[in-house]
């Protein structure tokens, strides 16, 4: 299972979510990050990537750990992931496409759901509401279907 992260930029009720271009979900629309790599703290690798996608510093010690969400693809288990969800309401710099993102501001009542993973709807909201979250997603079709899920606020 891969160890993932993901950050939620949140600034004047709005938050920022990004289109992937290539890689692992691609067209797909989600949160910004990816791989913890070898040796590196979830937070650090969480700054690294929204670094890396769209071009903003963040302070690992400004992130807010709001979820643990773990996902399991039975036709894929190659793609089984334990993704670290966090807040970040500060930091430097201005968000930018990259050769990996598109990030666009969305407010909450506008979330392009029916673009982004099925499990996003389940979970989402919760956090945005202000509350962290645990939970579980099986997929089948490669990630196309949720075969079922438990997420609850923690």
């Amino acid at each position: 299972m891969k160890l993932v992260t993901l950050c939620l930029l949140i600034k004047d009720n709005k938050v920022l979510l990004a289109m992937k271009k290539r890689g692992f979900g691609t067209g797909k629309i989600n949160g910004i990050g990816g791989k913890v790599e070898e040796g590196e703290t979830i937070e650090a690798a969480a700054s690294r990537e929204v670094g890396e996608e769209i071009g903003v510093v963040i302070d690992p010690a400004k992130m807010e750990k709001v979820g643990n969400v773990k996902f399991y693809f039975r036709d894929k288990p190659e793609w089984d992931q334990d993704m670290h969800v966090f807040l970040v309401k500060d930091w430097q710099g201005e968000p930018k496409e990259s050769e990996e993102m598109i990030p666009k501001w969305y407010s909450h009542g506008d979330i392009p759901f029916d673009v982004m993973w099925a499990d996003d709807k389940h979970w989402l909201p919760i956090v945005l509401a202000g509350k962290k979250v645990e939970g579980k997603f099986h997929f089948i079709n490669e990630g196309a279907q949720i075969d079922g899920f438990d997420i609850r606020e923690v």
